[in-house]
Formats: C-alpha cells, structure tokens, sequence
C-alpha cells in the first residue's frame, strides 16, 4: 500500500487534472477579509461531490462541510437549499442560477473508490465567473477522510488568505474510570476527533504529551518509574524510552523547533528548574537556577528564546530568556496567575492560561507581553495548544462535579468555540503540524 503524504496526493493529482487547469483563475473577490472580530463568516455552496457512490460522495462532502464550519470562517449552506444537489467538476456552473440564489461561491468535487482515491475539487467565484481553487488528488483506499482535510486546507488557503490545518493529528490524555483512581493514557486523533488509537495501555499514568515537529515523535511524562519522568515515543514504531536521568522528577517537556531538543523541567529539594537535553541523549544542560518553580517552557519558532512559568516574583507569572538560559524578563502583568505559555507558530503571539476573578481564562498576548486579549473564560480551562497556522488554539475544560475533562477550540479572535468529540474524556492537547 502507498503510504499518503500531501506532496504525492498533489504530484499524483496534477496527472489527471489537465481539466482543472483550462479554466480561468481569479485573484478575486471572493475572499475572507479578517479585521480583528468584526467579519462575517463566507456563505459557501458545497453540494454533494459526485460519485459512482452517492453515499461516499455525501460523506466526503460532510466532511469538507463539517470542517468549514467549525473553522467559523466559513457558513456552509444546506445542501437541501442549494439548486444543484450533486457538484459537476467536469463542466462551468451555469452562473446565473447561482447567483440567483445569492450564492458567491460555490465548491465542485468528485471523488471515486476502488483501487485507489480519486478526488477533484473546483471552487467557483459566481460573481466573477472564474475558477479559484483547482486541484486534484489520487492516493490510497485508507485514506477518504485525510482528502477530505487536504480539500478543506485547498479551500481554506486560498479563501482565507492563511494556511489549512485540517489535514493534522492532536494527542491528548485520553481519561476513564472513577474521578477519585482515573486511568490516563495517551490518545491520538484526526483534529475533528475521528480515527482515535491509543498509545499507551493506562498501566502507568501519561500526562502533557507534546508533538516534535516532524510528528513522529511525542515527549510526555511518564509515571512507571513511580516518580514521573519524561519520556519519548516514536509512533511509526511505537518505540518508548527515558529522555534523561538526573536522579529526581521531570516533568513538563517541550521540543525545540529543529526537533533535536527537548526543553524540560526537573524537581530537586524543592525548587522547580529549566533544563535542556537533545533526543539522542547526553548530559542536560541547566537553564534556569534559584529557589523558584520554574516550568512549561515553549521555544520562539526560530529557536531562540523560551518562554516559561516562574514564581520567582512571588506569584505564577510568564518570563522570557534566551535558549541558553539566562537574564529572563517578565512579560506578563495583568491581574491575577499565568500559566502554560505556549508560543504561536508564526511567532506573533504567546498563549496562556489565568486565573483571575475566580475564573479561568484562555487568552493571548504579543511577545512582549502588549496586546493581551482573553478569548474564553470558564471552570478550570488551561492547557492551550496551537493549530499550525496560529489562528485556532486547542484547550481543555473541567466543569467540576463528577464530570471529567473535554477538549475545546476557540479562534484567535474569541469566536467559534468549539466542543471537540472524543470517546472518553480528555485533557492535555496538542496538536501537530500539517501532515508530510
């Protein structure tokens, strides 16, 4: 079987999609413009994708829809309403009957299954009567669902002006049992929550998973030595080993953008401090020093600075240092306790958690620490993760009581919240990069 990746799903496509490309493209207005919260999300027409298999072109075309929508850019229209029930890829919409049903775009797709995948996809600006997305993909039987991420992300990309983040994965702390003895192991899942497996079996408790940035490993915390220790797993072999021994606790790990190292923090005589180690091993190096906790340190997308948690004031603030550690500055200064840093993709923006006015809240601020906005408040929410194109954060929420844990979104502008599914309850998110 041929393993799925973007780059041969798209070399694939171009083959067969001569047709795609006989149509004129448009630069055009039919684009999301995104100022602060003030937008309205784009209606959007997205009948069923044609098939041999009506069945199997709705499902692909529910997915596509599903995912527009919950990026809350996007208002996919009912099918029901639309004046074609099943998408033509082949021919040019007839553009007055679309705009007659007020519609300005409108999405085209065919998809068949058998020996392989075939998918196209054609997305129509009505008002210009021009051609804005085309593209086409051919990959194996296994993979339906990851084309219809990669359609999204085509669509997304080039109506948003941002890149996709549907074709990706999230591990979480997959969470069962009493509150009082839960069992936590860690979960992998598509972002909309389909295709869960589990990683480990919930003999020893995981905590924090975080992804490299290639995706193929994941560092966490592991319970089975009795004190916690930071771990390494490799999903394309499901091989596990220790990261580092220092001879106490470890906790809280973080890869650096490049993948060759792990930011960590280790619990001696009860001081809380930063280190430092590469995945192949070898001697950690310490970064921060002091009485102080310190911990949850996130490197800047270009490797050189960390983000981190310190007490060192007085009270859970945000500092910052280079990734050598050293001379580390506050940036956080609203009311109340910071927590769980965690740097954009892009490197504008820094998420956080705070507790204030007897809540907690998500929110975001500029490097610096200017520019703070909360985008979500509630019982005990924490643990931001980014998408890969810094536009939707990924969270996690206890309401308290006998319920557990649920995995929630929100976009940086403190809309579309979202309630992710999963099969258990869940806490710890985080989510990878696109997919190779």
């Amino acid at each position: 079987m041929t393993l799925l990746t973007r780059r041969a799903a798209l070399k694939l496509g171009l083959a067969g999609g001569a047709l795609l490309a006989t149509a004129p493209m448009s630069l055009a207005q039919l684009r999301i413009v995104v100022e602060g919260a003030n937008f309205q999300p784009l209606p959007i027409a997205i009948p069923d994708f044609a098939s041999s298999d009506p069945n199997f072109g709705r499902e692909i075309a529910d997915i596509v829809r599903a995912n527009l929508r919950r990026s809350g850019l996007f208002l996919p229209l009912d099918p029901a309403s639309l004046p074609v029930r099943v998408g033509d890829v082949n021919n040019t919409p007839d553009f007055n009957v679309w705009r007659t049903a007020n519609v300005d775009g409108v999405v085209m797709g065919a998809v068949e299954r058998g020996g392989q995948i075939s998918a196209s996809v054609r997305v129509w600006d009505t008002q210009q009567a021009s051609q804005v997305v085309g593209k086409s993909y051919n990959t194996d039987p296994n993979s339906a669902r990851r084309i219809a991420h990669m359609v999204s992300d085509a669509i997304y990309e080039q109506l948003s002006g941002g890149s996709g983040y549907f074709d990706t994965r999230v591990v979480y702390v997959a969470e069962s049992g009493p509150k009082a003895n839960r069992t936590r192991r860690l979960a992998i899942m598509d972002q909309d929550g389909a295709n869960v497996s589990y990683l480990t079996d919930g003999s020893s408790m995981a905590l924090t998973p975080r992804f490299s940035p290639n995706g193929d490993l994941v560092t966490y915390m592991n319970f089975a030595d009795g004190n916690p220790q930071v771990y390494l797993l490799q999903l394309s072999t499901g091989r596990q080993q220790r990261l580092a021994s220092v001879g106490a606790m470890t906790f809280a790990p973080r890869f650096s953008p490049d993948g060759g190292t792990v930011a960590f923090s280790v619990e001696q005589a009860g001081a809380t401090n930063i280190y430092a180690v590469g995945t192949g091993g070898g001697q950690p190096m310490q970064l921060t020093s002091g009485a102080a906790i310190d911990t949850g340190p996130s490197y800047s997308p270009d490797g050189g600075r960390i983000v981190f948690e310190s007490d060192r004031g007085g009270s859970p603030q945000i500092y910052m240092m280079g990734a050598g550690g050293g001379n580390a500055q506050r940036v956080s200064f609203g009311q109340g306790l910071y927590s769980t840093p965690v740097w954009s993709p892009k490197g504008d923006l820094i998420a956080f958690t705070r507790q204030s006015g007897g809540q907690f809240h998500i929110g975001i601020m500029n490097p610096d620490g200017s520019g703070e906005r909360l985008l979500y408040s509630g019982y005990h929410a924490e643990g931001p993760s980014w998408a890969p194109n810094g536009r939707v954060i990924m969270f996690f929420q206890d309401p308290g009581g006998n319920d557990g844990p649920r995995l929630m979104s929100v976009d940086i502008w403190g809309r579309s919240v979202q309630t992710i599914p999963t099969e258990s309850y869940a806490s710890d998110p985080a989510w990878s990069g696109l997919r190779s």
